[in-house]
């Protein structure tokens, strides 16, 4: 067998890697309004299924990396699998019960799973094959991740999402003719299959993973330096490492928080039904994502990276701005627009962070993937500013915008130092 075709089918199925964590974090804009209806949460509370997940990626992010570096590439992705896997069948004993509780442990134990598979699916990728096209691998395999972004919130809106949405009075009154328990229960049972095929699905991966004998070399690798250097938190006394972690955060904050609340954005601000809502997130915005991932690249021949950063963060803040002070169907569509500018933002942030570190690169990698914590924090707030402004999700809108002058305040201070780099991460 040639080295080439001894590469294709791992290649293949790493890549398969990245559609699954996309398609988590992408299916949280359909679970926030259907657990909310299904388990009668107010707004912060539907906001802890955003939390859940990124508070996985916090905690799990370093043993990941630990795990990979001890007992190889295989051995992780098959463990990430496994606990992806069995978060998505314990959703069935959480919609069984109603309980919210549950639901939010399903969450952390598939997040865990898929922090296990982005930490080493990245840096695997680069290696199954030759070194001089490893970053046209890697941009190659991101594709998938904004495949996963847009059919996400398309397949939870035809499968999870009822479509049916009763207002306050009509539940009073079901509650008073014993019938509102029978009626979220079958909102909760919504669930059961779509997660019950994702199940199977992964753990036919998991047998394939284990099958497939994947190339020589993918245990520990020697590195230089020592472990005290790679892993120290001294790294953050760099201006550019601490402020692209600082950036990171704020940055995934608002990726999720434009996200996450789209449906209930959607529904204050021109009335539009939650499933046609989820379709325009999907087909709309997220299709806006996936292209813009490629447009970025090509854009970036021509604009050094920190630049074009500085204009699409600048961009998403005027655009929330909009949708923030106007109503109907222009706030719908300024949202809608935000994910194209936001594509480039998670990768782009990655790379100057981590430029010219060389080897202590490695532990401000672990950090910036650490920063995503963002996403359980700020969705939090914009949960919090809605309950107490009598629901008002359009208000609450105003803090992703701010999140985007972060960002815009770092990349203006990264442009100016001219650095040069390459897209090598995706999100």
């Amino acid at each position: 067998m040639s080295r080439k075709n001894q590469y294709l089918l791992p290649f293949i199925l790493v890549t398969s890697l990245f559609f699954l964590w996309a398609f988590l974090h992408n299916i949280n804009p359909i679970l926030i309004p259907h657990l909310k209806k299904a388990c009668q949460l107010n707004d912060a509370q539907s906001a802890l299924i955003d939390s859940s997940v990124y508070l996985a990626y916090f905690t799990i992010a370093l043993p990941a990396g630990w795990f990979m570096n001890k007992f190889g590439y295989k051995k992780g992705i098959l463990f990430g699998l496994l606990l992806y896997g069995i978060g998505a069948l314990l959703f069935l004993p959480a919609a069984g019960t109603r309980s919210y509780n549950m639901f939010l442990f399903a969450l952390f134990v598939i997040a865990a799973g898929a922090t296990f598979l982005e930490t080493i699916a990245n840096p695997y990728i680069t290696k199954l094959g030759d070194p001089a096209t490893a970053t046209q691998r890697l941009n190659f395999a991101q594709s998938f991740n904004g495949v996963g972004a847009f059919v996400a919130p398309i397949i939870g809106g035809q499968f999870i999402l009822s479509g049916i949405e009763h207002s306050e009075t009509t539940l009073q009154q079901m509650a008073a003719d014993n019938t509102l328990t029978q009626y979220l229960q079958t909102e909760a049972d919504a669930i059961r299959m779509p997660y019950t095929v994702i199940a199977v699905l992964v753990f036919i991966l998991v047998a394939v993973f284990y099958i497939v004998k994947l190339p020589e070399g993918e245990g520990t690798e020697q590195q230089s330096g020592t472990n005290e250097d790679k892993f120290s938190l001294a790294i953050l006394r760099n201006p550019q490492v601490r402020w692209a972690v600082i950036a990171q955060f704020f940055y995934i904050g608002a990726q999720v928080g434009v996200g996450s609340f789209f449906i209930r954005f959607s529904k204050y601000v021109m009335d539009l039904p939650e499933k046609q809502a989820a379709f325009w997130l999907g087909s709309i915005a997220m299709v806006g994502f996936m292209i813009g991932r490629f447009t970025g690249t090509f854009f970036m021949r021509f604009i050094a990276p920190a630049k074009l950063l500085l204009m699409y963060a600048a961009i998403s803040a005027v655009l929330l701005a909009v949708a923030i002070m106007s109503g109907g169907i222009l706030s719908v569509y300024c949202v809608m627009a935000v994910p194209f500018f936001m594509s480039i933002m998670f990768p782009t942030i990655f790379a100057l962070g981590i430029a010219g570190l060389g080897p202590a690169s490695r532990m401000a990698s672990s950090l910036l993937v650490m920063a995503i914590v963002g996403g359980a924090f700020f969705p939090l707030i914009m949960g919090r500013i809605s309950d107490m402004t009598g629901g008002n999700i359009q208000l609450a809108y105003i803090v992703p915008m701010v999140c985007f002058l972060v960002v815009t305040w770092f990349a203006l201070s990264q442009s100016k130092k001219n650095t040069t780099v390459q897209l090598s991460a995706g999100h």
